[in-house]
């Protein structure tokens, strides 16, 4: 019993062979902490369009079963690459949250319908080769990147998320009883479970602390259905479903089997959608040489470097190209699954290998795909705070791996106060052009990246800094 507790030493491996029996559960909680986000934009994209229900409710569910596969097949590239695309690094790929406020805005601006997603769709294969060349030229470009900025790209990141991880803990605030003592206290024994698994066991327990966690949730909102009330009124008299419970129909209504459309809605190319769009595939690039960066530095203890870098982004590109032809958003590297990374320092490429081939079945599978969709958001809460803030510490040991100069804290400082606080708080930008609002509003994450290039660029260097340079080009 206690060999197979004991984790494998390959798990902390890019390239180890491991045991399925043990590699499966670490590549499943990959799936688990990034399956909701996978689905979230497409239903939030798709009922901007006008695409949610009534005649196009069909059309909205085989989006959602490639957003699984292709979820699965982009992360599998990631993993192992097809010749230069691909890091070969422990990054899982999904549906891009970032992309939410310029798809809203082309949905307003081309007045929603199938027309508006299929300009969506044009814009994103157009997007995807664009960041794919970005890609295959960022090895001239990475003098541009260095620990300074990627570090500090790493911790808008995760500062970004935890909001995400709250809201979630909360039971989701689109949630009717939000916040309510039972979403509370089933988030806070999850949030307990993993941590009794990651520090009072050892070996494989210890690094599948945030599946067990979620397993015992599932357990415990199971057995909440059975002794309190599920439903509760609102203030306006209506009767709701408590957010915590399992919505078992939805396995039940689900199809055991079921083959992926392509091109469930035709491209269009219309340059309202695609200019704005080319914008956020530049911002993206930034955001997945952060990402990278990273997962390498918190599970390998290193930078990461050009091939990686290069290869992650062409991966970016490429994914979202392809996934387009499937009626899929862009499909880009997953900063949860970074904080995870972060947290357990599981990094073997086979076994988030395992949790890519379940996306696929889950593609295949609805009924797979429907299990892990019913998770209540206060169970995945209670796993996305602590892995969320996890983000935040890879990304100082980033910024810490050199001395922090006057220089070095300039651009920390700068780039997170104004930056990231900016495109936390959009609405100091409320007066400024539709464009500027687009492109900074709404994440922290591009006006933090943006900043902290600029002043990596502009900035004089330090004396230490400009001695480095000249004996690297020696």
């Amino acid at each position: 019993m206690k060999n197979n507790l004991q984790l494998h030493e390959a798990a902390f491996q890019l390239d180890g062979k491991m045991p399925l029996r043990q590699a499966i559960p670490l590549g499943l909680q990959h799936v688990l902490a990034m399956f909701v986000g996978n689905l979230t934009p497409l239903l939030i994209i798709t009922g901007a369009c006008g695409l949610a229900g009534g005649e196009f409710a069909d059309l909205q569910l085989s989006l959602l079963q490639n957003a699984m596969l292709m979820a699965g097949v982009v992360t599998l590239v990631q993993l192992f690459s097809i010749g230069p695309v691909g890091g070969k690094v422990p990054i899982v790929m999904g549906t891009s949250s970032g992309f939410i406020g310029v798809f809203n805005s082309v949905a307003a601006t081309m007045g929603g319908g199938v027309i508006a997603y299929g300009a969506i769709m044009g814009a994103s294969i157009i997007g995807g080769l664009f960041e794919t060349v970005l890609g295959f030229f960022l090895k001239p470009l990475r003098k541009f990147f260095p620990a300074v900025v990627t570090g500090t790209v790493v911790m808008s990141i995760g500062l970004s998320l935890i909001s995400v991880g709250i809201n979630a803990f909360g039971g989701g605030n689109s949630a009717a009883d939000f916040g309510s003592l039972e979403n509370l206290c089933l988030a806070v024994f999850v949030l307990v479970m993993i941590l009794i698994f990651k520090h009072g066991t050892k070996g494989f327990t210890s690094s599948s602390s945030i599946l067990l966690g979620i397993v015992c949730g599932y357990l415990a909102a199971f057995l909440m259905g059975l002794v309190l009330p599920t439903t509760g009124v609102a203030a306006d008299g209506t009767e709701y479903v408590k957010a915590w419970v399992l919505n078992w129909d939805k396995i039940s209504a689900a199809s055991w089997f079921e083959i992926p459309k392509l091109l469930p809605v035709k491209p269009v190319f219309d340059l309202r959608a695609i200019l704005p769009v080319l914008i956020m595939f530049m911002v993206s690039a930034v955001e997945t040489v952060g990402d990278i960066s990273g997962v390498m530095e918190g599970g390998l203890g290193r930078e990461a470097t050009d091939r990686e870098l290069s290869g992650g982004v062409m991966c970016d590109g490429v994914g979202s190209s392809f996934a387009a032809l499937f009626g899929v958003l862009p499909n880009t590297s997953f900063s949860q699954n970074v904080g995870l990374v972060a947290m357990t320092k599981v990094v073997n490429r086979y076994a988030l290998a395992t949790g890519a081939v379940f996306l696929i079945l889950c593609g295949l599978c609805p009924k797979l795909g429907a299990l892990v969709s019913i998770m209540p958001q206060s169970v995945l809460g209670g796993a996305a705070v602590m892995m969320f803030s996890s983000i935040v510490i890879s990304g100082i040991q980033l910024i810490t791996k050199e001395p922090l100069t006057p220089r070095n804290l300039s651009i920390v400082a700068v780039a997170l106060g104004v930056g990231y606080g900016m495109g936390a708080n959009p609405g100091i930008l409320s007066h400024t052009p539709q464009a500027v609002q687009l492109i900074f509003g709404g994440s922290g994450i591009v006006p933090a990246a943006i900043v902290a290039i600029l002043l990596n660029i502009l900035l004089p260097k330090d004396d230490k800094d400009v001695n480095k340079d000249i004996k690297k080009e020696e």
